[in-house]
């Protein structure tokens, strides 16, 4: 493999072309006209302009992506995360162009990408799964049947859901069929599939997925977990590696099944396994992701292993050059998603001008990101701006480097999750690791960031005012002097 198109935008298209780079593989970068002067197309050894602003006339156009390769004689396409990275027919539509797609096989997204396919396909290994209904609902009464003798709360899910869209939690009864004819139209309006199912919702989950990777040689490993329940909207905020809450037989029972779940859907590539956990630790299958997470770097940075370059290798066909035996933890590592969002009014967009942009250095600190200083940030695009990863020792020393780390970020111009960062790293929830994902809905108060900036403020200003007292004091004391100076010298002259 010579040349790789990198069929995305961002961090995570700069993330995987300096993994490329150090491969010695020539890298094509992919823009639209929102992004030409972006650090990605910079990075590349060459770059194709798609079309305008919008992921549908660019970052969608398989068509536009795959006349580039051909034009370009690219050998390669790495799709990142988003877009067409879970593009079944795009996956396809690659290998028939005689291009390799860095990634696993069309049958495994399409098995993996339907909730109810995936539920049946790991069933077969024994995989704890969520009490629910194992086909599409097409009858609301029977359905509420089924919901009241699995007992609410239940969780209506869109087969073909993801990012929290499609998804209703019922407390009772009464609201069953309102809640399900919602949660069928926003699967319709997001996916163009009504398929809903229904399942038991479990109280006080964490969020727990498994990283693993597989080769063409039939050899799948696991690389560990990564807590990723400090969520808003049911989209991650904050993440870390390992768990502080999986003991090391629990850890090694939910990787062996994690790797189960692969070999159910003859899995290839790098992928993650989506568990939840519950107050008792007991754990449930929630979905595969058949492509790279955006929390990757911190499964990374715990075991040393380069993710990308390994999805490249596999792709070429090279065995996984270590066995399981051969992993091991290495530290703890934590990743703020850096988003432009306002914490204080429900983690909307914002978006802007980056007025100053400094990122964080130091030992132990990784900035992932696709922005430099002076860049607006788009309306059309995901409102991530970096991702602010940490690795120390241990936890504890971990968090207390993120804090640093947040404290030396510095961006103007745009509202972001920097502050939020600080608020989760001192909470004592999260600092005990006694939380789960209800935490922004169980402790955070928007109210809570707003004390302290007007604390902060209130310090400011008293230094001011010290300041200026002392200055006034000082300047006073030399007029004076030059003053009375002035006087005796003049006086001296009569």
């Amino acid at each position: 493999m010579k040349k790789v198109l990198v069929a995305n935008r961002g961090e995570i298209a700069l993330r995987i072309i300096r993994s490329l780079r150090e491969m010695n593989i020539q890298t094509v970068a992919v823009y639209s006209e929102a992004d030409r002067d972006a650090p990605h197309v910079k990075a590349a050894d060459e770059a194709v302009l798609l079309g305008p602003p919008p992921s549908k006339d660019s970052y969608l156009r398989g068509d536009k992506i795959l006349a580039a390769c051909k034009e370009l004689g690219v050998d390669g396409i790495h799709p990142g995360f988003g877009f067409l990275s879970e593009n079944a027919e795009f996956a396809n539509q690659v290998e028939e162009a005689g291009i390799t797609f860095i990634g696993p096989s069309a049958e495994a997204m399409e098995v993996m990408g339907s909730k109810l396919a995936a539920k049946e396909a790991v069933s077969k290994y024994n995989t704890p799964l969520v009490p629910g209904t194992e086909e599409a609902i097409t009858d609301i009464a029977e359905a509420k049947k089924t919901a009241e003798s699995i007992g609410f709360p239940i969780l209506i899910k869109a087969s073909a859901g993801g990012g929290g869209k499609g998804m209703r939690i019922v407390e009772n009864a009464d609201e069953f069929e309102d809640q399900m004819n919602r949660a069928i139209s926003e699967a319709v309006s997001a996916f163009g599939d009504g398929a809903v199912f229904i399942e038991k919702y479990v109280l006080s989950p964490r969020h727990i997925e498994i990283q693993i990777l597989a080769d063409k040689h039939g050899n799948t490993l696991y690389l560990f977990e990564r807590e990723c329940s400090i969520q808003r909207r049911h989209q991650k905020v904050v993440e870390e590696a390992p768990s502080a809450v999986l003991t090391p037989e629990l850890r090694k029972k939910m990787g062996e099944d994690a790797v189960n779940v692969a070999k159910s859907c003859n899995y290839v590539g790098a992928g993650t396994v989506e568990f939840l956990l519950d107050a008792n630790h007991d754990y449930y299958f929630l979905e595969m992701n058949t492509r790279l997470q955006v929390e990757h770097p911190v499964s990374e940075l715990i075991t040393g292993i380069d993710l990308v370059k390994e999805q490249v290798k596999i792709a070429r066909g090279e065995k996984l050059g270590f066995t399981q035996e051969d992993l091991k933890i290495n530290g703890h590592a934590i990743e703020l998603r850096v988003y432009a969002e306002d914490p204080q009014n429900n983690f909307l967009p914002d978006i802007g001008k980056l007025e100053i942009y400094k990122k964080p250095e130091g030992p132990g600190v990784r900035v992932d990101d696709g922005f430099e200083e002076g860049m607006e940030i788009p309306i059309y695009y995901d409102p991530m701006i970096a991702k602010l990863i940490v690795h120390a020792e241990t936890r504890e020393a971990a968090i207390g480097r993120m804090k640093r780390a947040i404290k030396e970020y510095q961006i103007k111009g745009v509202k972001n999750t920097l502050a939020f960062g600080t608020y989760v790293m001192n909470h004592e929830a999260f600092v005990s690791g006694n939380f789960d994902t209800g935490f922004v809905k169980d402790h955070f108060n928007p109210a809570d960031l707003s004390k302290k900036d007007e604390k902060e403020m209130e310090i400011a200003a008293f230094l001011a005012e010290h300041i200026f007292s002392s200055n006034a004091s000082r300047l006073k004391g030399k007029a004076q002097a030059h003053k009375t100076s002035q006087w005796k010298k003049n006086r001296t002259k009569i």
